[in-house]
């Protein structure tokens, strides 16, 4: 008996990876590493200059609430009563905190009273060297010493400073601190109303335009209006003296 043995499948030798192979894997590994790290620096870049607006308009921000605060104050004094007309025709004392100058020629420099339980009197801002500066002083002038740095050079650079007087949009219909007559009981000796005392609104508009020290390209303008709040009253050179109406 004759016995037949099963012939085995022939054996397929094995393989490893090419080096063509190889190299296509850590081309496409390199890509995708590539593409990772791109999205990473992007997202950093992003969150980097994201972070020096946010500081630029804060810094920004709290330098325009400084400024339009103590502008608010402008003319306030202790006996702001003495000066409003009464209808038993007694004296009345003028503001002597009244004045509030702006000059755009001194790189928008203004200047204002107000009185201080400090002692300080004489106050301003103005812009220098791309700082804002503020002051402070205890005379009836206007500062002209003792400047200190309102905003911080070494964050912000401020590249425009302008504080204005012109009104705009629908305020724009009366200028600003356009004299209103305050009635008073009786009319003046010519029986008109020309010595009647008057009270004037003002308004300011602050704007301060400012860009990162760090980045230079990041530059941010910040517009805010303020109202002073102590109207300026002046009587008539017609009306008696110490009197802010004329006498029945």
């Amino acid at each position: 008996m004759h016995l037949t043995t099963p012939r085995r499948p022939p054996r397929r030798l094995s393989r490893g990876l090419s080096l063509v192979e190889l190299m296509v894997g850590v081309a496409v590994s390199l890509f995708v590493v590539a593409a990772a790290a791109l999205l990473v620096s992007t997202q950093l870049t992003d969150n980097r200059r994201l972070l020096l607006e946010t500081q630029l308009q804060q810094d920004l921000r709290a330098t325009a609430d400084i400024i339009t605060r103590e502008l608010r104050r402008s003319g306030y004094w202790q006996s702001a009563e003495s000066q409003v007309p009464s209808q038993s025709n007694s004296a009345v004392s003028p503001n002597g905190y009244l004045a509030l100058a702006v000059d755009p020629a001194a790189s928008a420099a203004v200047n204002y009273r107000y009185r201080r339980s400090s002692g300080s009197e004489s106050f301003g801002f103005k812009l220098q060297d791309g700082v804002i500066k503020a002051c402070q002083g205890e005379t009836a002038v206007n500062c002209e010493a003792a400047w200190q740095d309102l905003t911080d050079a070494a964050t912000v650079s401020i590249t425009d400073f302008t504080i204005s007087t012109v009104r705009e949009g629908l305020r724009a219909r009366t200028a600003n601190g356009a004299a209103m007559t305050l009635p008073c009981p009786s009319l003046c000796a010519d029986g008109t109303t020309d010595c009647w005392p008057r009270v004037g609104v003002r308004e300011l508009t602050v704007t301060i335009t400012g860009a990162s020290r760090t980045d230079p390209a990041i530059s941010r303008t910040l517009t805010t209006s303020v109202r002073v709040r102590n109207d300026a009253v002046a009587l008539s050179s017609e009306a008696p003296g110490n009197r802010s109406c004329p006498i029945s």
